[in-house]
């Protein structure tokens, strides 16, 4: 397998595990990735999930084109849809999730580095959609690409296969955070450990609202948002967490 998974504390961890080739997104991969992922939303141990790559040089370098990714246009198309499958239920699990880019993104490993709610990389990583130096086209990493950037400069890099820094990536919306190597598992420590610490009901509830107004026109937006906040005072955790802030005293949520 090429895709591996580990819980601990209220964390899963899913890891590209192929370091010797830069943990390339075969269907195989993308496969265990949306498979690792549900076994993650479907865990009620599991409150945040983390995305990384095995070894110190890629978070992925995108597709395996040696793999047999593009060998069966039309044999392989329903199997290159658990990418895209990967990002619906990254997006509607209800479950934060966080990118640990440890190297090089590209192609569609920038795009599941880019899919992720909060995307740490380190500095000295290279990003960017590189499909079009070898006559393809990012198609599905599309849709999210063009949600989190300007849609003038994602399409830039579509069309140049320019890459980026972290830098730039972040300057963009692509990127969160942007930490020295050496920094990259005490900031990813960090932001986990404050998320385990908030309201698994209310992350869920506020992921769904702010990913269901995000295409919206302002008027349907705002009356989600507003069903959406009533959604969560509705909550055992909110009455909790507005107690425990009267009381001066950490709150103990029940994730309902």
């Amino acid at each position: 397998m090429t895709v591996r998974y580990e819980v601990a504390a209220g964390k899963a961890t899913i890891t590209i595990d192929d370091p010797g080739r830069r943990n390339p997104m075969s269907v195989e991969t993308m496969s265990g990735l949306l498979g690792a992922t549900r076994q993650a939303v479907d865990d009620p141990e599991v409150d945040v999930i983390v995305y990384t790559g095995a070894g110190d040089r890629a978070f992925s370098a995108g597709g395996d084109l040696s793999g047999g990714f593009a060998d069966d246009p039309i044999g392989l198309h329903k199997a290159r849809g658990d990418l895209g499958e990967l990002f619906r239920l990254m997006i509607r699990g209800g479950k934060p999730t966080v990118a640990r880019v440890n190297g090089d993104a590209l192609a569609g490993g920038f795009g599941l580095a880019v899919a992720c709610d909060i995307t740490i990389c380190v500095d000295d990583a290279i990003l960017g959609t590189t499909e079009i130096r070898v006559g393809l086209w990012p198609m599905v990493i599309s849709a999210l690409l063009a949600r989190v950037m300007p849609r003038k400069v994602a399409l830039e890099l579509m069309l140049t296969g320019r890459t980026i820094d972290p830098v730039e990536a972040q300057r963009l919306g692509a990127v969160s955070r942007v930490v020295p190597r050496a920094e990259l598992d005490g900031e990813v420590d960090q932001v986990v450990a404050g998320l385990l610490s908030s309201s698994p009901a209310v992350l869920m509830l506020g992921k769904d609202s702010f990913w269901g107004m995000a295409d919206a026109d302002l008027d349907t937006a705002l009356d989600r948002l507003q069903g959406g906040f009533t959604e969560i005072v509705l909550t055992d955790d909110a009455v909790e967490g507005i107690s425990a802030f009267l009381d001066k005293r950490d709150p103990d949520w029940s994730g309902t």
